[in-house]
């Protein structure tokens, strides 16, 4: 019995019946009609049952009058609070679950995607789609001379950027530090060339307001071609060196991944994922 309520409450913890307050309201008015046309079902039965047996002490006509009368006054008003009560529990919960998930996939700073939900969305990708890693150049010196809260007002304003070119249909995330993901999914890589330069810019040309005053920030970007079949771990070293490239070029530039040749990577391309988000040793920032 106690599985089987576990059960059921995991259910609903899916927004199965609890989907909203009045979900719930309108969901604990039906059940608890349920329980009083049952309640009622059984009070007249076991009067018919204990009459038919000659062990009913009074008259059975009044009997079911009362019943009639008195199950429904008492057995409904106590399941609809009593139903009302464990739902408005379920969905409450449901709700935290909901958010604590959300929170979990999210990057504090940015609102955008987290690295662990941008793997997860990746594993889905099809055919066309590519990535793009964005890099906000000289960002440690944004941090060094203007401080931190100005680093991090850098970081909420080049993901609202970043998020407001995608218009939902690619996938943004932060991935570590000042650095950025994107997937776009769709285009031709014409267009995602396209769309990466707009997206680079887009943060050049407007310099971010803060407590600081404006600040003139670019990015660099590298953008690598996904195909059916690709090893997302090769997918994010081309990308990758592609940034590399961009950044030793120049800075503020978007490079890809064909466009490297024979460019020796740095040595942190030995583990590619993971070379995205450390720090860029021996590289500027």
């Amino acid at each position: 019995m106690i599985e089987r309520v576990k059960a059921w409450v995991n259910d609903q913890l899916a927004f199965g019946e609890f989907s909203s307050r009045e979900q719930v309201l309108r969901r604990s008015v039906v059940m608890a009609l349920r329980i009083a046309a049952l309640a009622y079902s059984i009070n007249v039965a076991a009067h018919l049952v204990l009459y038919a047996v000659g062990l009913l002490p009074y008259d059975l006509a009044q009997a079911l009058v009362i019943a009639t009368v008195l199950t429904p006054l008492v057995s409904l008003p106590v399941a609809l609070a009593a139903y009302y009560v464990v739902g408005h529990a379920v969905y409450e919960l449901a709700l935290s679950r909901a958010e604590f998930e959300r929170l979990s996939r999210t990057d504090s700073l940015s609102g955008l995607l987290n690295r662990r939900a941008f793997l997860e969305a990746i594993e889905t990708a099809v055919s066309p789609a590519a990535l793009a890693i964005f890099d906000v150049d000289r960002f440690k010196s944004i941090n060094d001379t203007l401080g931190h809260v100005a680093g991090d007002e850098v970081i909420v304003s080049v993901a609202d950027r970043l998020a407001s070119l995608a218009c939902g249909r690619h996938i943004v995330s932060r991935i570590g530090g000042e650095e950025f993901a994107v997937l776009v999914c769709g285009l031709s890589p014409e267009e995602t060339l396209g769309l990466v330069e707009d997206a680079r810019s887009l943060i050049e040309v407007r310099p971010i307001a803060c407590g600081a005053g404006a600040i003139p920030v670019t990015v660099s970007a590298g953008v690598a071609d996904y195909v059916p079949g690709r090893d997302f771990d090769d997918l994010f070293s081309h990308a990758d060196r592609a940034l590399y490239l961009a950044k030793v070029s120049g800075r503020n530039r978007v490079v890809h991944e064909r466009e490297v040749g024979g460019v020796a990577p740095p040595s942190r391309y030995e583990a590619p994922f993971d070379g995205m988000i450390r720090d860029r040793v021996g590289m500027a920032s």
